[in-house]
């Protein structure tokens, strides 16, 4: 597997697999270029020429905001979640963020244990943030 910088014109192929992934949360092709254009750095993650996953932050000031991260359902569990948080802390790292932020659904069990493993920590609650179906987030945040 091959986690790379995401380009310009792969935000369709991301953008489609948010919809497979988050459904109604999925953000439009248009809304990840604008974000990457601006202060946005996306990962795509390829099993050689086919894209499996990608994951994004926004960068304000000296904080890093995690924005997405979707692997396409037919390649989770291959590690892919994995090396695309890797790219993401390291990018931080290399920009000198001082945290790492998240919101995640409480019952994604499967995600909160990956940004655990990665050493973020669970730091807030924001009750009824996600909707279909109404669920509360937890704030996951990583310090440097």
């Amino acid at each position: 597997m091959t986690v790379r910088p995401l380009d310009l014109n792969e935000t369709e192929l991301a953008s489609a697999c948010e919809r497979l992934s988050l459904g109604h949360e999925a953000w439009s092709a248009d809304g990840i270029m604008e974000t990457m254009q601006r202060n946005g750095y996306y990962f795509g993650a390829f099993l050689g020429a086919e894209f499996v996953g990608h994951a994004g932050f926004t960068a304000v000031a000296d904080e890093g905001y995690i924005t997405n991260v979707a692997v396409l359902p037919q390649f989770r569990r291959n590690g892919a979640a994995t090396e695309l948080t890797k790219a993401l802390i390291s990018k931080a790292k290399e920009l000198k963020l001082s945290f790492l932020t998240l919101e995640v659904r409480e019952s994604n069990s499967a995600a909160i244990a990956l940004y655990e493993k990665h050493g973020f920590l669970r730091v807030g609650l924001r009750k009824r943030f996600y909707s279909e179906p109404t669920e509360d987030a937890i704030i996951m945040t990583l310090n440097f």
